[in-house]
């Protein structure tokens, strides 16, 4: 008798996740990824697809919620502008019409909510839309002129009022709605309004799971291929219209190289080992990754489940900081990253006199290095190396007394000053945040093996935008990696502050920074 449900199976998930972290930081070590800083070379259909044009995805989330609080303010605005300019000149301020007013606004952005009116396929009608926020608005006034005509206020509400702003209301939802359907028609036209999805898995649960997406109304879902490591007997290369892209490892690189936002596993529950592999290859990756639960005769409660359509799935991994929470990073980072570089251009420019008294040159050395999902970023810093030594590539990581290190230099990167130009990354360019993972030179190695050899799962570091500084340096965890466990320690931290990102943690992390810099253990 099968015992399994939806707890069971993450908290086993979990488990395993924990004990393999133990050993190597990720997945375990005999299913993980062939570990290599080579691009792995893909096939030419997956080629194609991966080169088409793709624009930056909009937040469906974050739109909705933008709008609510636009549609609020303005209902709100509008009543005490209308109270102000016909009643105010006649009564004094009465607190009566502004909890009305208050309430009124609330109420029907709620329902408004309730009656799903903030969904990207609600706001891409034009005729059921308006007509169902005309219809709301009415009742809401109905219902708000029933109970003041029943409670007897002290005082009568202005008719002229109350008539001016149900009108003007009206006619503001109406204009607002009809454009806000045509922006996000042309948005979802251009793609950036809907979920580029891939199916892992093909046969016949692939093309059951397929053709259930197809068949919903109002899809957000644009379904890029399908990915299955087993030969094309038993998964042919096209699937209910979809091509067959490559094996799951090619996927890993094809979403590095496209817009990729949903992967669903159209692998059975049951068959929990191959599921559980997939998830240790593709976990790496920055993407929402569901379980499909559609031809599964195991039934959990209905909780369980997430849906996407009619379609039951479960929520294996989520994206990190996503939606309100990358506006909240975002700002975060470009706040505090301007405010930071300002007060640091008098230290900059002392630094960078420095340099040139001591060994002329360049101020600036730019270094490529791995950022957000594997892509390339240049990083500024200050040069604390004799020109003609420099080693853009970090091929050779800095040692102790190491002799390619100027005197102005040594000072500089004992005290990580040499960073402060990364803050124009942060502030300016947008490549880099304040907090998040350290971006590692590209040839970076410890004893004498690159940082994605020596442990499984390194890539999963690339889920957020890489920081200046991060939870592995102020833990000791910075400077020379001259060991194994140096980079394991590292990348470990880094995944603790993935998994438990905030704002808060961010400016816990920020304010021991400078702590941990003067300390000046492990870095030459």
């Amino acid at each position: 008798m099968i015992e399994l449900n939806a707890s069971k199976l993450a908290r086993r998930r979990r488990s395993r996740r924990a004990d393999s972290g133990r050993r190597d930081v990720g997945p375990a070590a005999a299913s993980a990824i062939p570990a290599t800083s080579t691009p792995r070379e893909l096939g030419a259909l997956a080629r194609m697809v991966a080169a088409e044009p793709v624009l930056p995805a909009i937040s469906a989330v974050v739109l909705g919620g933008l709008i609510r609080l636009y549609e609020f303010v303005a209902i709100l605005g509008l009543g005490l502008a209308i109270f102000h300019s016909y009643v105010h000149p006649h009564e004094p301020f009465s607190w009566r019409y502004f909890l009305a007013i208050a309430g009124i606004s609330i109420a029907t952005v709620t329902i408004f909510q309730l009656s799903d009116l903030y969904s990207i396929a609600a706001l891409r009608t034009r005729v059921e839309q308006l007509s169902r926020v005309g219809l709301i608005w009415t009742m809401v006034m109905l219902a708000a002129a029933t109970l003041a005509f029943f409670a007897r206020p002290e005082g009568d509400f202005s008719r002229v009022w109350a008539a001016t702003w149900f009108g003007s209301v009206l006619l503001f939802l109406y204009a607002g709605r009809f454009l806000l359907s045509a922006l996000v028609r042309h948005w979802t036209r251009e793609g950036r309004l809907v979920r580029r999805t891939v199916i892992v898995g093909g046969g016949s649960a692939g093309e059951s799971l397929i053709r259930a997406l197809e068949a919903q109304r109002d899809s957000d879902l644009v379904i890029r291929g399908v990915f299955d490591d087993r030969s094309d007997d038993r998964s042919p290369p096209s699937i209910a219209g979809q091509s067959k892209l490559g094996t799951v490892d090619d996927l890993v690189e094809f979403a590095r190289r496209t817009r990729i936002d949903l992967l669903l596993v159209s692998l059975p529950i049951v068959a929990e080992e191959r599921v559980l592999q997939m998830v240790r290859k593709l976990w790496v990756l920055p993407v929402d990754i569901r379980l499909a639960a559609h031809t599964s005769k195991l039934r959990f409660r209905p909780r369980a489940y997430s849906y996407i359509g009619n379609v039951p799935v479960l929520d294996v991994l989520d994206r990190p900081i996503a939606d309100w929470n990358y506006v909240a990073k975002w700002l975060f980072d470009r706040v505090v990253g301007w405010l930071l570089l300002i007060a640091a251009i008098p230290v900059m420019a002392f630094c960078a006199i420095a340099i040139k008294l001591d060994s002329g040159g360049p101020v600036f050395f730019r270094q490529k290095r791995y950022g957000f999902n594997n892509e390339l970023i240049e990083v500024f810093k200050f040069r604390s190396m004799y020109v003609d030594q420099a080693d853009a590539n970090a091929t050779q990581l800095v040692t102790k007394d190491d002799p390619r290190v100027t005197r102005v230099g040594r000072i500089l990167r004992k005290m990580s000053l040499d960073e402060l130009p990364q803050l124009i990354n942060v502030a300016i360019r947008g490549d880099l945040s304040l907090v998040g993972p350290r971006p590692h030179a590209l040839h970076a190695k410890a004893e004498n093996q690159l940082y994605d050899e020596v442990v499984d799962g390194y890539f999963a570091r690339h889920r957020v935008k890489p920081g200046i500084t991060g939870w592995a340096q102020i833990n000791g965890w910075r400077g020379e990696t001259d060991t194994n466990e140096k980079i394991q320690r590292r990348v470990e931290h880094d995944l603790y502050y993935i998994e438990n990102w905030s704002v808060l943690f961010d400016c816990y992390i920020l304010a021991r920074t400078p702590f941990a810099l003067f300390s000046g253990e492990n870095a030459y």
